[in-house]
């Protein structure tokens, strides 16, 4: 008999988040799942803790953060954040403090949404930044890592990303022509990411593992 468990996601209002909090709810695997965000979100339901935290005093939150799984979908832009200072902080700093914390606190899986091309040596920021994010995440001691590298992600957001909404129109009619080694490239839809980060956890395999975009539309393709 599987044993029922205890989920925490951050950042639930994104796009693979929102998917994610959703399957979450519905899954047997969890008897609770604790949603952490800056602002509470318009969802009840008799599973979901929703714990609203200042994530630049995280630490001060550190005896709400207690769960076997830890669901990392935090994520902005620099246009939104407002400078390259404010997006390290959101994409790098609170994603690696969760992770300090949680393990800390006895998690034992840490799942994270990270992004194509992330390499810490990286010239480019973004790049660079979501590199040194999974290099930090690895660090702590976990039974299992996941790091998930989606393409340019599809679906509806909250909030608009005029670039991505631009970059989706134009990758979209490319989609059947990036074959073999390109299948990494195609754009995937963010609830296949948020199914994918659930499969991984269900399979409890220990170790760190990186998941390419091919691969995560592979995991939900074949279950």
């Amino acid at each position: 008999m599987q044993k029922v468990r205890t989920a925490l996601i951050a950042g639930g209002s994104g796009l693979v988040g929102g998917h994610l909090l959703s399957l979450l709810l519905k899954s047997d695997r969890y008897s609770q799942v604790i949603s952490v965000g800056r602002h509470e979100l318009p969802l009840i339901h008799p599973k979901l803790d929703q714990q609203v935290i200042n994530f630049d005093r995280m630490k001060d939150y550190a005896a709400d953060l207690v769960a076997d799984d830890i669901f990392c979908t935090l994520g902005t832009t620099i246009k939104k954040a407002g400078s390259k200072e404010n997006f390290y902080k959101v994409d790098h700093t609170y994603v690696t403090q969760l992770a300090e914390i949680t393990a800390r606190k006895g998690a034992r899986q840490f799942l994270v949404v990270s992004a194509m091309g992330a390499d810490a040596s990286s010239m480019f920021f973004y790049n660079k930044v979501k590199g040194e994010m999974e290099r930090d995440v690895q660090q702590q001691p976990f039974d299992s890592i996941h790091i998930f590298r989606p393409a340019l992600l599809l679906g509806e957001r909250e909030e608009k990303r005029s670039g991505e909404e631009l970059a989706s129109k134009v990758m979209k009619p490319l989609s059947g022509l990036l074959i073999g080694p390109l299948q990494k490239y195609k754009p995937i839809e963010g609830e296949t990411v948020a199914r994918a980060m659930l499969a991984a956890a269900k399979t409890e395999k220990t170790g760190k593992y990186i998941h390419p975009s091919n691969e995560i539309a592979r995991m939900v393709a074949e279950r």
